[in-house]
């Protein structure tokens, strides 16, 4: 049998239990906006310079010359100290025999010296990274402007394999031109450079400290300075666009520029190389969909 209400009027309905607090969403936490200058986007170069300390570490690399390779003061030193001998040797007479003065005796030629290489290739490829490194740097590559320039260096290539097919002596040629240039560095320089770059990263990593951009569920703060100044702008009607522009900065560590629109300012607000932009974005995103659903559920 049902209950009967104390008014009698009919069965009476159970009450809704209360939502627990946990079920009603945990809130989103602050998202931290940083803006890096573009010396951050050197690291491939420091690392390549760190490889290339430790391998020239390991084999022993120096500037010095090569086995088998004495320097010219050197040879002349020596040869100055060495006593005169004014008596014809064997081989003076086996050669005046043939007609040639005992002169040129010590003038053969001697074997070729071993030359170690690795001290050039090493060099090769830091410049190659430091070259490529400086070229992401210098200009803007967005997505049309990469795609000009991947057909344009599809179709050089194209020409010179081209170039190359017609010409056999071409390809030697070139390749012996570029081998010929051969610079070299010991293991104190690749090791100097890559502390310098780490003490410059160290430097950004503490400056940005101490001027960053928090986005919370109702404000936006702009920290900075020393002494901890604070900017407040208002963040219910907060918009936010999110620009690739450069797609090697992209590649490298996911940056992008952000851009902050607030009712409250005229200007916007534009955050340049902003690390992990799509994460930043996203989760900006979400705290202000999740804003908005929480002020029209209080109107309602």
């Amino acid at each position: 049998m049902s209950e009967v209400s104390p008014s009698g009027s009919g069965p009476s309905v159970p009450p809704v239990p209360p939502v627990p607090e946990s079920t009603k969403g945990d809130p989103q936490p602050n998202v931290y906006l940083v803006s890096y200058p573009k010396v951050v986007f050197l690291y491939p170069t420091v690392i390549t310079s760190l490889l290339c300390s430790l391998f020239m570490w390991i084999k022993g690399g120096s500037t010095e010359p090569a086995v088998g390779m004495v320097p010219q003061g050197k040879a002349a030193v020596a040869a100055d100290s060495q006593p005169r001998v004014l008596l014809a040797s064997s081989s003076d007479m086996g050669r005046a025999q043939d007609g040639l003065p005992p002169e040129e005796a010590d003038e053969a030629p001697a074997a070729p010296p071993q030359v170690h290489t690795y001290r050039h290739w090493c060099a090769r490829i830091f410049l190659a990274v430091l070259g490529l490194n400086l070229v992401v740097m210098s200009f803007e590559f967005p997505r049309t402007t990469s795609l000009t320039w991947f057909f344009a260096i599809s179709t050089g290539c194209i020409g010179l394999w081209f170039l190359f097919t017609i010409y056999d002596n071409l390809a030697p040629a070139l390749l012996g031109g570029i081998l010929s240039i051969q610079p070299e560095a010991n293991a104190s320089f690749y090791l100097i450079f890559t502390l310098i770059m780490l003490g410059l990263f160290v430097a950004v990593l503490v400056s940005r400290r101490v001027d960053y951009w928090e986005v919370r569920g109702n404000e936006l703060l702009h920290h900075h300075g020393f002494l901890s100044n604070l900017e407040r702008f208002s963040a219910p009607n907060l918009r936010i666009d999110k620009e690739i522009t450069d797609v090697f900065e992209y590649l490298l560590l996911k940056s992008g520029r952000l851009i902050i629109h607030c009712n409250d300012e005229r200007r916007a607000i534009v955050l340049e190389n902003v690390l992990g932009i799509d994460k930043k974005e996203r989760q900006i995103t979400q705290m202000l969909g999740a804003l908005q659903v929480r002020v029209r559920t209080d109107k309602e």
